[in-house]
């Protein structure tokens, strides 16, 4: 009979989130995984399977929760401007932490159809959100009228990525503001 796991599996896949998302893939060794998660090998291996398997969970939690954060972010505010406002102050705010799905692409770029999937599950939601939030501003007059909401929508979520790689290039505030503010003023 198996034993019973002794050990909070999403606490464990946090750990080793964080363990991927300052070092990557392949700069992770099984000891540094088992270390910060707290679990012994054969755990890792009984509850994830191996590293790969377990980068695939981690990366699909981070998704699924940064994404979750960016939509309650975006829907924020009396008006749909102040939602855009809201997304990109919390990604000014988080920008100088490693972000796994930056460090995805930037590792893999679209070589393996299950990561790929997984972040471009996480893209479309944001896109359809941000859309939507622009299509607002449009209507409420914060948004040029003639702005292609779905570019639009592109644009913002390509300027995410370029606020953290900036950040974690060493940019300051002032400048990670000022992005910040060069993408709204593209809309206007």
């Amino acid at each position: 009979m198996a034993r019973p796991k002794e050990f909070d599996t999403d606490a464990a896949l946090d750990a080793a989130t964080r363990v991927f998302r300052e070092q990557g893939f392949a700069g992770s060794s099984a000891a540094d995984l088992t270390r910060a998660m707290g679990i012994g090998r054969q755990s890792l291996y009984d509850t994830f399977g191996d590293k790969a398997q377990l980068y695939r969970a981690a990366l699909a939690r981070y998704t699924a929760l940064e994404t979750e954060a960016h939509l309650a972010a975006l829907s924020t505010g009396p008006r749909a401007i102040d939602g855009l406002e809201i997304l990109l102050a919390r990604v000014r705010a988080k920008a100088g932490e490693p972000c796994l799905a930056v460090g995805a692409v930037c590792e893999f770029g679209r070589t393996r159809p299950e990561l790929t999937e997984i972040q471009a599950a996480g893209e479309r939601a944001l896109a359809a959100a941000l859309a939507a939030r622009l299509r607002e501003a449009q209507d409420e007059g914060d948004v040029a009228a003639g702005l292609d909401v779905g570019e639009a929508a592109a644009f913002l979520a390509a300027a995410i990525p370029g606020i953290r790689i900036a950040a974690r290039g060493g940019a300051g505030a002032a400048q990670l503001q000022a992005l910040a503010e060069l993408a709204l003023r593209a809309l206007r």
